[in-house]
């Protein structure tokens, strides 16, 4: 397919499938933005009944692979007892990453599909041979498919994080918890607003993306083919001899 000739023509912008690009590029942005930089600090303490209570911090950040994030340093005391090294449980590493670069190729994608929109419409809609429409609605639901599943998958990723940081989280993790006369508490817990906040966006986007397969699919040679009318011979009326 030949584009040649940039002409800028806000035009495709007022309708379905400029104006949903738009939303799709915008969504995609909160979606990444809201996972990919997310951090925070959770305080747990730990009431020894009766002598001096403790206090442990640890910290999340993405890509939650909690399995390698600290709880307790090797040989270290607690209570009054020596605790071994011990590393929250689970891994959302996989589930996470893979949302995030989701949303990032997403939003690569819209651009490029927005400049060619605006530059080249008469190209893109040229019926001579031009297979970028095909391509843009086989790409807009790949892309609807990508966010079903990789949308769910980050929703049970952040589940697995916030229950393996909870209260009940910690006292199975942690042996010192389960000690007679020992009890730990989260008493200061990270908020993860911003982590559902990109579930959303996700969820936003999958049904953003599944609305505009049928508008790309409109734009395709596929929706415009109709069956060629059928052709009724006309009989040629022989005049009658008078």
């Amino acid at each position: 397919m030949m584009m040649t000739g940039f002409r800028l023509n806000l035009t495709p912008l007022k309708e379905p499938l400029g104006f949903i690009k738009i939303l799709e590029w915008l969504t995609a942005i909160f979606a990444f933005g809201s996972c990919g930089s997310y951090s925070g600090r959770n305080v747990i303490s730990v009431f020894c009944g009766g002598s001096r209570n403790e206090t442990l911090n640890v910290t999340l950040h993405y890509p939650f692979r909690l399995n390698e994030v600290m709880l307790v340093g090797s040989n270290s005391t607690l209570c009054g007892r020596t605790v071994q090294e011990t590393h929250l449980v689970g891994d959302s590493a996989f589930s996470a990453e893979a949302f995030v670069a989701v949303a990032i190729v997403a939003f690569c994608y819209c651009m490029a599909a927005l400049l060619i929109y605006l530059g080249y419409m008469d190209s893109y809609r040229d019926p001579q041979g031009s297979s970028w429409p095909q391509t843009d609605f086989i790409l807009t639901a790949v892309f609807a498919v990508l966010w079903l599943v990789f949308s769910s998958a980050w929703a049970k990723g952040l589940q697995n994080v916030r229950d393996s940081t909870s209260t009940a989280g910690i006292r199975s993790t942690l042996s010192v918890c389960q000690a007679q006369g020992v009890s730990c508490e989260v008493t200061e817990r990270a908020s993860t607003r911003t982590l559902s906040v990109s579930v959303v966006f996700g969820f936003l986007n999958l049904v953003l993306w599944l609305g505009n397969v049928w508008f790309t699919y409109k734009e395709t040679p596929w929706h415009s083919q109709t069956p060629a009318a059928e052709t009724i011979p006309v009989r040629r009326q022989v005049p009658v001899p008078i």
